[in-house]
């Protein structure tokens, strides 16, 4: 899971190599933290969050296949 979301991330920014996921676990399941440059912020959000929320399905989507709990947050 953590490959997927950097690999999606990468492909939307324009400094890749700043691209950082964190993956912790809590009580409620896996969360991934995605850290970009603050000028791919807006790249990675999107218009009204739309491609934050797509980023999110894909994850749950493949997530759901494994029969895991995910959370993807963007920082």
């Amino acid at each position: 899971m953590k490959e997927l979301v950097e690999v999606i991330a990468k492909a939307l920014v324009k400094n890749p190599e700043q691209v950082n996921v964190n993956e912790t676990n809590d009580n409620a399941g896996t969360v991934y933290e995605l850290h970009v440059a603050p000028e791919d912020m807006g790249k990675i959000i999107g218009k009204q969050g739309r491609i934050a929320k797509a980023i999110r399905t894909v994850v749950k989507a493949a997530a759901t296949r494994e029969n895991k709990r995910v959370m993807v947050e963007i920082l």
